[in-house]
């Protein structure tokens, strides 16, 4: 008799654990079905479970991941199962916001708070009252107002803008940043007492990298969600067009595998997704593959380390700068060979009739060598030999090398043609 008990004590206590495993996948499944989290790989079922367990409490919680990994639908999934969630979940993102309006906007202004409040203005806490506050991108909080959440984690209390007046709120936190918060305190940019308050529970999300094994069912998933919206059929993907999607970096995350299905999908009606239409949309959705820094001893040109790329640089820049110092030092010494040749002229006429009394120095430093542009430098020869010459083409034309016709078909190229012959 006792070994049948000890049986069926067993047997009851097997079936007992069956039934809660059973149970613990069909919670799973209604989430994943009800907020559309997908994917069953290790990470993503993890992070449900920690949903489930926490989202009943009203302790805040901390979600982190890259842009682009889901961090706002799990806030969804977290209110939605929650006891708030008859009240109003409201979303913030804070890296949107200016840091001089989002005080105001976190906790409401009084009138004549600052310049332009002319009315009285409720914050986001106060519309969330008994529900749930979603603060995306937490890490670019200024300090400032950072002391003001604190105060309401631990209180429950704040006050509006250009108000003394102490509120009292009663709402549930939940955060999200794709920074490492544990660095941003430790370089100062996020107090550190607030960082704890709110890793009271911490969901980490993965990047879609490290679970690539989710990817067909997200693949289905947006796709089918699309087609139902259009009001077309999915065809499906091929394996191979899966594979390549497998080996792609995903630097947006689930965000990007979504707007490239639905562009896919949309695109071509539903049709079979094959590697060749999926090459179509590729190039100009993400890049094909990762670029990676070759190690430096692997590489077959080995370049300038890291620790000298600085110095190198440097000593580029300054050697361009004393080539190119170099060609104006010696095109400079062209244009006073060529006054040389303008000098040693011999006219039939008194030069003194025809010459200026100036220095062609002078007039070669008025030269505008930025640009170094040929026609520019030309243009501005012939205007001076033209004002050496008083205007006399045939004498500025032998100074300059050129046969008459050519200076007059440039004259007429630089509308020059204000300087006549005299």
């Amino acid at each position: 008799m006792a070994v049948g008990k000890i049986g069926q004590t067993n047997n009851h206590s097997k079936l007992i654990m069956e039934y809660s495993e059973e149970r613990n996948n069909i919670s799973i499944n209604l989430v994943q079905m009800r907020y559309g989290i997908i994917g069953n790989s290790p990470e993503i079922i993890s992070a449900i479970e920690k949903v489930i367990q926490v989202a009943p409490t009203d302790l805040p919680v901390l979600i982190t991941g890259e842009t682009g990994t889901g961090k706002e639908v799990f806030a969804n999934a977290i209110h939605g199962m929650s006891n708030r969630r008859k009240y109003p979940m409201v979303s913030v993102n804070c890296g949107a916001i200016p840091e001089t309006l989002l005080e105001s906007e976190l906790f409401g202004h009084e009138k004549g708070a600052f310049t332009g409040a002319i009315d009285q203005r409720t914050g986001f806490f106060e519309s969330a009252h008994k529900g749930t506050i979603f603060l995306d991108e937490i890490g670019e909080m200024p300090l400032g107002t950072q002391v003001k959440l604190l105060r309401v984690l631990e209180s429950g209390e704040f006050s509006r803008l250009g108000s003394s007046t102490l509120h009292k709120v009663d709402v549930r936190l939940i955060a999200a940043t794709n920074r490492e918060l544990e660095i941003e305190v430790a370089q100062g940019k996020f107090r550190e007492d607030l960082f704890y308050r709110l890793n009271a529970v911490h969901i980490k999300l993965p990047p879609l990298r490290k679970h690539i094994e989710d990817i067909p069912q997200l693949v289905d998933y947006f796709a089918e969600k699309t087609c139902s919206k259009l009001g077309i059929r999915y065809q499906g993907i091929s394996l191979d067009a899966l594979d390549i999607l497998k080996s792609l970096h995903w630097k947006g995350n689930i965000r990007e595998l979504k707007n490239l299905v639905e562009t896919i999908v949309t695109i071509e009606k539903g049709d079979y997704i094959t590697p060749q239409i999926l090459s179509r949309y590729l190039p100009a959705a993400l890049p094909a593959h990762e670029a990676r820094d070759m190690p430096y001893e692997r590489s077959i040109i080995q370049t300038i380390k890291n620790e000298y790329a600085q110095q190198f640089e440097l000593g580029l820049i300054f050697r361009t700068l004393l080539e190119l110092r170099n060609s104006i030092n010696d095109l400079k010494e062209i244009i006073l060979n060529l006054n040389e040749k303008i000098e040693n002229i011999s006219f039939n006429q008194n030069p003194a009739k025809n010459i200026k009394n100036y220095s062609i120095e002078k007039e070669i430093d008025k030269i505008n060598l930025d640009s170094l542009n040929l026609e520019d430098i030309e243009k501005q020869l012939i205007e001076i030999a033209l004002e050496k010459y008083n205007g006399n083409r045939r004498n500025a034309a032998n100074a300059l090398g050129i046969s008459e016709r050519s200076l007059y078909r440039k004259i007429n190229k630089y509308d020059l043609e204000k300087r006549d012959d005299n």
